[in-house]
């Protein structure tokens, strides 16, 4: 199905827009709600899995690395602009495949260790499967951003069949969930025109949440008696 730009019945009748009926603008919205209900439901399955995890160490390891978790899925209106932005053809296969963040969830971790951990956890899962990894912890953006941003394929089943459903699951310790939240209000505020001054207090900032991190995650081994894995350096707890 095509996804064309709407035009109103009496526009300009040289506008080479296409125009759509009432009835056919129904059925547009109903395709593309049906669309993006299957990556509601993947998000659900995603979510899911982390309330299992995250219920699992409540009860067996007196220890949650999950601090917080939250969700959105894109409006039609944002899908269909960002569609417009990166040149994808107008249609739902073309969209399905060049567009990975329709559906999003983010996981706010304690430490960097747990970011991995809970990474490790889901990725390993046999019905999940890994399209992208962006590790902007291990190389932050050049503005001091840091979150490891990964693409996971997961099953849903439809009354129609079987679909895979790519989420973008995103990983931060609470400092680095904090700067990104100011991040984002500066740059709303500004209209992402931010003043150089500025800039550089975020980056500053940035390095100060990243030795936060540092720091506090020393104490909590300390604390904790916890060691690194010769093998990868990730604390197991």
């Amino acid at each position: 199905m095509a996804v064309p730009a709407v035009a109103i019945d009496d526009a300009d009748p040289d506008d080479t827009s296409f125009t759509f009926t009432a009835g056919e603008l129904r059925s547009l919205r109903d395709e593309m709600q049906r669309f993006l209900l299957g990556y509601r439901f993947g998000m659900q399955e995603i979510e899911t899995k982390i309330s299992i995890l995250r219920e699992e160490f409540l009860q067996t390891h007196d220890y949650n690395p999950i601090e917080h978790v939250s969700s959105r899925l894109k409006s039609t209106d944002s899908l269909l602009e960002k569609v417009q932005r990166k040149g994808v053809d107008a249609d739902l296969p073309s969209i399905r495949e060049n567009i990975t963040d329709i559906a999003g969830v983010r996981i706010t971790c304690s430490f960097v260790a747990d970011v991995y951990r809970l990474f490790d956890l889901l990725s390993e899962q046999d019905d999940i499967r890994v399209l992208n990894v962006k590790d902007y912890i291990a190389e932050p953006k050049s503005n001091g951003y840091k979150s490891l941003h990964a693409i996971l394929e997961v099953p849903v089943f439809l009354s129609t069949g079987r679909i895979e459903v790519p989420v973008e699951v995103q990983f931060r310790t609470i400092a680095m969930d904090f700067w990104a939240s100011l991040e984002h209000k500066i740059y709303y505020k500004y209209d992402r025109q931010v003043p150089g001054a500025l800039l550089d207090s975020l980056k500053d900032a940035a390095d100060t949440a990243a030795e936060l991190d540092t720091r506090m995650e020393r104490l909590h081994r300390e604390i904790r008696g916890a060691t690194p894995t010769p093998a990868t350096g990730v604390i197991r707890l």
